[in-house]
């Protein structure tokens, strides 16, 4: 069975080839339900290759023939405060990629699709699609629509199409092989696996140029690096989280013996014994025995 290397990985070497956008569009075209074609790729913040960054975060930013933005980005490491992330890099975006004195009108559509490799915030589903939309207070099923002038101006029928959009695939557990298209690509993002039958637009290029034994020998100690450097991300995590259990558990354990001796204490207290008693066997001071 092919060994293809990980999706994170492609978007800062193999994906930024122009040959290979078409794994891109495909993802893409899948995810909008719309053929897309990335007309070229542009400067983002993470954009630039750097080889000792650890695997915690990739972007990689696409424009396409009618001028949209596609900002996708791969993150391994839970984040807090994520849903901000992908509010200010759309919002960076939407200011960076106009000239200054240029109308309104001329604002990019902007697309923030994010790959995520941990539990963002509760839900059962696997992906997941946020817009803007105006709704009435009074009446909630009155929906603010474009004028017929703005919808032949601006080309849109909605005004939710002016403003960005977000998605939010969650492939950080997602096993279970479909005939759906969408689930296929969320299928190859968590498994790393392409099955034969796979159709979904793109997989069947993915599959041909992200097969590990198809790179060089310098690609290979790259991709070796930065598996390294996913996997000691995850130990890192992990470790933590298991030192935050352990420190639960002994505090917990610190707060149960400490109330013990409070109520032997109240006890002994009730029962008239002495003071100098009660501190002996509780350990508690005179001051914390007067004041129970």
């Amino acid at each position: 069975m092919s060994k293809y290397v990980r999706f994170d990985w492609a978007m800062k070497r193999l994906l930024r080839n122009k040959a290979n956008y078409v794994v891109l569009e495909g993802l893409i075209t899948t995810l909008l339900g719309q053929s897309i074609h990335i007309k070229k790729l542009l400067e983002s913040e993470g954009n630039k290759e750097n080889e000792d960054s650890k695997a915690n975060r990739v972007d990689l930013l696409a424009e396409d023939d009618h001028g949209h933005l596609y900002l996708m980005e791969v993150q391994n490491e839970s984040e807090v405060a994520y849903f901000q992330r992908m509010l200010f890099g759309a919002s960076k975006l939407v200011t960076e990629y106009i000239n200054s004195g240029e109308g309104y009108e001329n604002v990019s559509k902007v697309y923030s699709i994010n790959i995520v490799y941990f539990n963002l915030g509760q839900g059962k589903d696997i992906v997941y699609h946020g817009k803007t939309e105006f709704r009435g207070l009074h009446d909630a099923d009155d929906v603010l629509q474009l004028s017929p002038f703005q919808r032949q101006k601006f080309n849109v029928d909605a005004v939710s199409d002016l403003y960005p959009e977000y998605y939010v695939l969650k492939a950080n557990d997602f096993d279970r092989w479909s005939r759906v298209p969408l689930e296929q690509w969320i299928y190859f993002l968590s498994t790393g696996d392409i099955p034969d039958d796979a159709d979904a637009p793109g997989l069947a290029e993915a599959r041909q140029k992200m097969q590990i034994a198809s790179m060089t020998p310098e690609e290979l100690t790259a991709y070796r690096r930065h598996l390294d450097n996913a996997v000691i991300l995850r130990d890192n995590i992990e470790t933590a989280k298991g030192e935050g259990r352990a420190e639960g558990r002994a505090e917990g354990r610190a707060e149960g013996r400490a109330e013990e001796r409070v109520v032997m204490a109240r006890n002994m207290k009730t029962d008239n014994m002495p003071v100098e008693l009660i501190a002996k066997y509780t350990g508690l001071t005179h001051e914390e025995i007067a004041s129970l």
